[in-house]
């Protein structure tokens, strides 16, 4: 897909991925509304990425699981730049850990990992449809492909937005509709390393990416993004040593299964 002309929405722009996505957008020539639950991230994520080209820069603060809010930030990027032909469904969290993990805790990272990528999807799609042509970008994880040591959640609703995206480009891909889903592994984000002191799950989910492969940059995971854009490719792996993994996983899941479960015992800190 040529990105010059575009206009993209870009979920979780406050920071990380999300930020250097839109402004690897925008210095291909695309028009980007950013938006986030954090206004003041998103603020500053603004003036970075509308540096220089503030004409092709709009943001609109707010939560990316409110069908209310996803309507208000496609009218905003029609009103400022026209009909919408790229949607990126960024915004994650890493949820809880395991078994102790409330309902409430389940239905927060679900909502935000999943049914948000839904309700974009539901908005967009019928008129993409219309149109003849539109391009839903689904943020998931390696995650979604392996699993995530440490954090059941993550895991599971990782899982789930690749199976979306993957559901979503087998029934409307001939109608015009690209998918891709973005599965990177280790991202120097404040999804792996928060500002805030994390438990032992977090510590152990945090071991268990950084010793898997290089920890990339987001500017390094948004120049993957756009080829994979160019090439219409589903399955952007930033770290392309996921692709070997994941056909280890296939050829023989319980031996897989049991290396993970080797890997997990290795990553255990020894008491001090």
């Amino acid at each position: 897909m040529q990105l010059d002309g575009t206009v993209a929405v870009v979920t979780g722009a406050g920071g990380g991925i999300g930020a250097a996505i839109a402004s690897a957008l925008v210095s291909a020539g695309g028009r980007v509304v950013l938006t986030d639950i954090d206004a003041g991230a998103l603020a500053q994520a603004v003036d970075r990425v509308g540096a220089g080209a503030a004409d092709a820069v709009a943001s609109l603060a707010g939560d990316a699981t409110s069908s209310d809010h996803i309507d208000a930030t496609i009218r905003l990027a029609e009103e400022r730049f026209g009909p919408v032909d790229l949607y990126f469904a960024n915004a994650g969290i890493m949820g809880a850990p395991g078994l102790d993990a409330t309902d409430e805790a389940w239905a927060t990272t679900i909502d935000i990992n999943v049914l948000a990528h839904i309700r974009a999807a539901r908005r967009l799609v019928p008129e993409w449809i219309e149109r003849g042509r539109g391009y839903f970008v689904s943020t998931a994880s390696a995650a979604g492909l392996l699993t995530q040591i440490g954090s059941a959640t993550y895991s599971t609703t990782k899982h789930a937005a690749v199976g979306f995206a993957e559901w979503l480009n087998v029934t409307y891909g001939d109608q015009g509709i690209r998918v891709s889903c973005l599965c990177p592994m280790g991202v120097d984000t404040k999804l792996l390393r928060p500002d805030d002191a994390p438990d032992e799950s977090a510590r152990l989910a945090q071991r268990a990416v950084e010793t898997a492969g290089r920890v990339l940059t987001p500017d390094e995971v948004a120049a993957t993004v756009l080829e994979a854009l160019d090439d219409e490719r589903f399955l952007i792996l930033p770290h392309p040593e996921v692709l070997e993994m994941y056909r280890h996983k296939g050829a023989d899941y319980d031996r897989w299964l049991r290396g993970m479960r080797r890997y997990q015992r290795g990553l255990v800190e020894p008491p001090a």
